[in-house]
């Protein structure tokens, strides 16, 4: 099925032929629903935190950036806002009679309504539009901002008086109030490399005002790589080609990340979208639920990390210790014959389970927004475990499991904190964790021909399928996504009254 030309394509990108083959069969295939068999829930999978124990997840946060670990905040951040745009090119493209009507309609009536209330509307005004028309053209096209074809990054998000911030610029704020180590914060972007330039400009105001105060700035970028585009497919399942006969690939979504988070130079990583910000004065909550997440995880991953030293020096004293963590925090289901069985393979059987990378997703209450959640699930192997499952990995036309989704109480808003090294201080190959069954298919068309494209497993779904992992509830007050450019007006993107 691959001839000459197809393999040298491969090699160019980086992509092994093997790879290629198992695209095939997943396309034949199909990727299997998650095995749902209830929702983590405050109690069971769920940690809703005190006062008592912010202060406890606090305290090990803080000391851990003392004791020199190094912290980088991870952004995902590629692509163009388009959808952001979506409602405004389709009034954009009316003509004059539809876009009279459009602007008493919804989200336009309340756009130009408040739009002097928009970070990016001076910037507009100083343009001088003499109509809505051309407010929204100026907003959108390249002989004014040019937003319809811009990262959400590098769009001023928030006004201060009369400075304006960019999303990108809100991400290096929040940094400086809890992933500061040792006056030194590390942000890391994942951006198109049509963006670069963009967001190394967007990002300088912020940038020398901080490092104006002492405080070293250290931002560092990369692409989504070509070795993890994904092959498309035709609708029979044979490799669908270009009009000269190439291979045709697609870029394999944010699971592609895996492959960046695994090259960082780090410790510990936060993970936050780059939509996903506030204004400044509703950092104090934000923070506080950063370094709890993030002290959860360190005391997870000292529990866990003291248990495989001990182990590694054949002490089995931390046999018990661990399987009473593992009762307590995990559902394993233990081989058959565990409890007769020698030290050695118990240990063994311990290492294997808990010799992971580690992370922990602050979870919402679910207010009806889209998108994944926090299950239980069962894998091939047997195990249940703690997993963030989208929608679309569950089978709804199951009724067990269309009623487990509906009795989900939470909500994914893209939280994490992650520890990816282990008890030696060397970093997990993290690609070696993945659930390679756990991608999607969906249905795109190229030069007027149908295809079938491939995702690979999201970044926090299926690719971090084989971590140890832990849920925190966290507040709503922290999830503040701009999925809409009137999402803007909402007052957690507003100044303070």
């Amino acid at each position: 099925m691959l001839d000459s030309k197809d393999l040298e394509q491969l090699k160019q990108r980086g992509i092994a032929p093997e790879q290629v083959e198992r695209q095939l069969a997943q396309f034949k295939s199909g990727f299997p629903f998650a095995d749902i068999q209830r929702p983590a829930t405050i109690g069971d999978g769920i940690m809703r935190a005190n006062e008592a124990d912010n202060q406890k997840y606090t305290n090990l946060y803080d000391a851990e950036i003392k004791a020199g670990k190094k912290v980088v905040k991870f952004i995902p951040a590629s692509g163009a806002a388009t959808r952001m745009f979506k409602s405004m090119f389709e009034f954009k493209n009316a003509d004059t009679q539809k876009q009279t009507e459009l602007a008493t309609q919804k989200p336009y009536d309340k756009f130009f309504a408040e739009f002097d209330k928009f970070a990016f509307a001076p910037s507009i005004k100083a343009l001088n539009p003499q109509s809505k028309a051309d407010i929204v053209e100026l907003m959108l096209d390249d002989k004014g901002l040019g937003y319809g074809q811009k990262p959400k990054g590098v769009l001023k998000f928030h006004a201060y008086g009369t400075e304006a911030r960019t999303a990108a610029e809100e991400h290096i704020v929040e940094g400086l109030n809890y992933a500061n180590s040792d006056g030194i914060i590390n942000l890391h972007f994942t951006v198109s490399p049509q963006h670069l330039d963009l967001f190394k400009a967007a990002v300088v105001p912020t940038q020398k005002r901080i490092e104006a105060s002492g405080v070293k700035v250290n931002i560092s970028y990369s692409f989504q790589k070509q070795s993890t585009d994904t092959l498309a497919a035709t609708l029979n399942n044979e490799p669908f080609r270009d009009a000269d006969g190439r291979l045709v690939f697609r870029p394999g979504g944010h699971g592609a990340l895996i492959e960046n988070l695994n090259d960082l130079d780090a410790d510990m990583v936060f993970i936050k979208n780059i939509d996903n910000v506030a204004q400044e004065h509703l950092l104090p909550t934000t923070t506080l639920y950063k370094k709890v997440i993030a002290g959860y995880a360190i005391e997870k991953k000292h529990i866990v990390d003291n248990i495989l030293t001990k182990l590694d020096k054949a002490d089995y004293s931390a046999i018990n210790e661990a399987v009473s963590f593992m009762n307590s925090n995990m559902q394993v289901n233990y081989p058959t014959g565990f409890d007769t069985m020698s030290n050695q393979q118990k240990a063994t059987f311990i290492q294997q389970t808990l010799d992971r990378p580690l992370r922990v997703c602050g979870m919402v209450k679910n207010e009806g927004e889209p998108g994944g959640g926090p299950f239980w699930v069962k894998g091939t192997d047997g195990q249940v475990t703690l997993q963030v499952v989208e929608s679309a990995q569950i089978d709804t036309n199951n009724a067990q499991k269309a009623d487990i989704l509906k009795k989900s109480t939470h909500f994914n808003p893209v939280d994490l904190f992650c520890c990816i090294t282990n008890r030696n201080g060397k970093k997990y190959d993290l690609t070696k964790f993945v659930d390679h069954n756990a991608g999607f298919i969906s249905y795109k068309s190229l030069g007027g021909k149908d295809l079938k494209a491939m995702e690979l497993p999201g970044l926090w779904n299926g690719a971090m399928a084989n971590w140890l992992t832990f849920f925190v509830e966290v507040p709503v007050e922290t999830f503040n996504p701009v999925k809409t450019v009137v999402d803007l007006l909402r007052p957690q993107h507003q100044p303070k009254n």
